[in-house]
């Protein structure tokens, strides 16, 4: 009965998800009021590129129609990534941190207030970036900006809220889900217009083959390096009770190359659309204006630089506050294990420390080779964002933890049912 209630449950959680996942797609095709729609078109075929195509990519295209999620989820992104920097740095943030579920409720607070304060911001800087774009609005005022600032942050909440309750109720991490079906969901429109392109002589049948040759090799290489671990060898000493042995196993301590998974890529992004979010959105005279934003776009040295460095800071970063090598060394200590040559305790934390920096080395050189490689290629050619590193990045490692979580229940409910026949001689 377990096991048949166990799997019952998982069902109605993918079922939840898809449904959840369907409201916010669903979402992306409200537009905002006062928006002419053929303006709206003229406008995005000639501004694909830079900053604007990346937000159009982590809004799942709300952003080329305008949409009520506009700004999709990256408010809540921002937010996450100012709370964790100010936990490193802030002794208030750190007393919270140390205080278990009451502290981390706490957090969760702040960044919900944090995300409504830059959903806020952005919002009515979008405003003003439409007005400014000829023809956009078709009744410009300050009726218009309190009903694209008050829509979109509406918008952007209740994109938190669906994304939470997938997290409590579904299946994977909701921020991740919803940020992956937005790419997906594009994807198949990506592909028809590089298929279009080639049909046209814009890109040569040379250049696509090879380029679905390119994407296949990431892919493969992505779900390798994401799979890669490397074990650390812990052995258990015998222990006599009685005239019984028991100890003397040997097991291994996991760790994986790329610890952080796809979040370096997302808050390297989130930082980058942050400051000039509504740059792209306001194509006046303004020169100064059009000379930041020219520094953002693909094949750019200062785009990639600062991507780079973005990805690198926060595979570190991240890696840093979910494995704490100390906090590992003290838990192997206290029951007995230990690295065999090394010392327990402060000696086996320093061991691991060296390997684990090391391992967080080559993840992020392999995040910044995967998420800057194919941008050459979109610099040069007219590909679809939806087809760059970033976002197969996105697809591949959310697509494997989620598949990972559902194989974890899936044996849970096979365990319990093993130990009950066990207990009970079925």
């Amino acid at each position: 009965m377990s096991s048949i209630a166990q799997s019952g449950d998982l069902k109605n959680r993918i079922i939840f998800t898809i449904l959840i996942l369907a409201i916010y797609r669903f979402g992306t095709f409200v537009p905002l009021p006062g928006i002419d729609p053929e303006q709206l078109k003229i406008m995005m075929e000639g501004n694909q590129k830079g900053l604007l195509g990346m937000f159009n990519v982590f809004a799942g295209g709300a952003v080329s129609r305008m949409a009520i999620f506009a700004l999709g989820i990256m408010p809540y992104i921002s937010s996450a990534i100012i709370v964790q920097l100010l936990t490193g740095v802030s002794d208030y943030f750190k007393s919270l941190k140390s205080q278990g579920e009451i502290g981390r409720k706490k957090i969760t607070q702040i960044t919900r207030y944090g995300t409504v304060l830059l959903a806020t911001v952005q919002g009515y800087g979008l405003s003003v970036g439409l007005e400014a774009s000829s023809g956009l609005v078709i009744n410009p005022g300050i009726f218009f900006k309190i009903s694209t600032v008050t829509t979109i942050v509406a918008g952007t909440v209740f994109l938190m809220w669906l994304g939470e309750q997938i997290t409590q109720r579904g299946i994977g991490n909701g921020i991740s889900l919803i940020i992956f079906s937005g790419i997906v969901a594009e994807i198949p429109r990506a592909l028809v217009t590089t298929f279009e392109l080639g049909r046209t002589g814009a890109i040569s049948t040379v250049m696509i083959i090879f380029i679905f040759i390119l994407l296949i090799g990431t892919i493969m290489f992505v779900v390798f390096m994401e799979r890669a671990l490397r074990k650390i060898l812990i052995n258990y000493p015998k222990r006599q009770m009685g005239n019984k042995m028991y100890g003397g196993e040997s097991s291994h301590l996991p760790l994986k190359i790329n610890t952080a998974g796809v979040i370096p890529a997302i808050f390297a992004s989130a930082l980058l659309l942050l400051p000039v979010t509504m740059s792209n959105f306001n194509f006046s005279s303004n020169d100064t204006v059009t000379s930041f934003a020219s520094y953002f776009t693909q094949g750019q040295p200062l785009y990639m630089l600062l991507y780079a460095a973005g990805i690198i800071f926060f595979t570190f970063f991240y890696t840093s506050i979910t494995f704490n090598p100390n906090e590992t060394a003290e838990n192997l200590r206290k029951y007995g294990g230990f690295v065999p040559g090394i010392r327990p305790g402060e000696s086996t934390a320093i061991y691991i420390d060296q390997i684990l920096t090391k391992l967080t080395t080559i993840g992020a050189l392999y995040l910044t080779l995967v998420c800057l490689m194919p941008e050459f290629l979109i610099s040069k050619y007219p590909i679809p964002f939806y087809l760059g590193g970033a976002s197969i990045l996105i697809v591949v490692v959310v697509a494997i933890d989620t598949v990972t979580q559902i194989q974890t229940r899936l044996m849970s409910a096979q365990y319990e049912q093993l130990i009950k026949k066990t207990k009970f001689g079925r």
